[in-house]
């Protein structure tokens, strides 16, 4: 999966500071990261709802195929003058995406949404400590390992053990996806090679999707429903972390998604109506502890540290 690439170290492109990007560039590669992490979780919340009409494998390819039409359509591509290792990158990171999105919804379709993120950013988690080259990182990843634990209530003895393989499967396929969304940044403009891979990850899960749900891919409401969860959990997120990742590498960013169980128990509350027990809250806070240890260490007087992604 991993694309061709030459033996020097690659540059990191600095977005520039007109055009569409500096309006979400803006915010910062901290607000762009959280601002995509509510973005998501709030859509994964409606996609709960969304399961009892589609089904998973539905919920899926309605997601992937309005997320696919509203990026190409917005950035509309270009198609030539690019590398073989540039169409590598971008299928390759489709793949991941969708991947990651089907092995999710198959998730949690078998066990409550804050456990099943709990266990997806056990990929990311994993990713920061292998990745990162401070040993203080190692730290910042322990500790919110710990909260991700906490927030699974001690143990996840009692969930389907199915929903928990697909979570797991859904963290790795999330790492890749980090390490593939940095890579097709720094190769493609603006957020052309998200488009590009959004339409490989829909066209890959067609299939799927038709032979699940059928007809009632179809109706109305459903595809309402389905277009909302798109531009909530793709469409928006995506593209911030796109740009984000073009100024803070993976390890960074692979640890502040950390933040995502404390996201997604928040919008259970507010959508699913889940309430957070003591230990929750708990959880909760050592969680975002680590994430703002992990963004201090990055963090110095000049702003982010611009360093290259690491290669898989």
């Amino acid at each position: 999966m991993t694309a061709t690439s030459s033996t020097t170290t690659p540059t990191p492109v600095t977005p520039a500071p007109v055009g569409g990007q500096s309006r979400f560039g803006s915010l910062g590669p901290l607000g762009l990261v959280l601002a995509g992490g509510i973005s998501v979780q709030f859509g994964g919340a409606l996609a709960v709802t969304l399961m009892p009409r589609a089904g998973a494998p539905g919920v899926v390819i309605l997601r992937l195929l309005a997320a696919a039409v509203v990026l190409l359509l917005v950035c509309r591509p270009r198609l030539r003058g690019h590398s073989r290792a540039d169409w590598g990158t971008v299928i390759a990171f489709g793949i991941a995406m969708g991947a990651m999105n089907g092995l999710f919804y198959e998730a949690v379709a078998r066990i409550p949404l804050g456990p099943a993120v709990t266990l997806e950013v056990l990929g990311p988690l994993s990713l920061s400590v292998l990745a990162s080259r401070r040993a203080i990182n190692a730290l910042w990843a322990g500790l919110a390992l710990l909260g991700v634990f906490l927030l699974g209530g001690g143990g996840f003895s009692g969930l389907d053990p199915t929903g928990v393989a697909f979570a797991l499967g859904a963290g790795a396929m999330w790492a890749i996806y980090i390490l593939f969304s940095a890579r097709t940044g720094r190769r493609f403009p603006q957020a052309d090679g998200l488009a590009l891979a959004m339409a490989v990850a829909a066209l890959l899960f067609l299939p799927i999707g038709v032979a699940s749900a059928g007809a009632r891919l179809l109706n109305p409401t459903t595809v309402a429903l389905g277009s909302a969860v798109a531009l909530l959990s793709s469409v928006l997120p995506y593209t911030l972390e796109l740009l984000a990742l073009r100024r803070l590498p993976p390890s960074t960013f692979a640890i502040l998604m950390s933040l995502e169980p404390a996201m997604a128990a928040t919008a259970g509350f507010l959508i699913l109506g889940q309430s957070l027990s003591p230990t929750e809250a708990a959880a909760i806070a050592l969680v975002i502890a680590a994430s703002i240890g992990a963004v201090r260490t990055q963090v110095g007087r000049g702003g982010v540290r611009v360093e290259p992604a690491p290669e898989a």
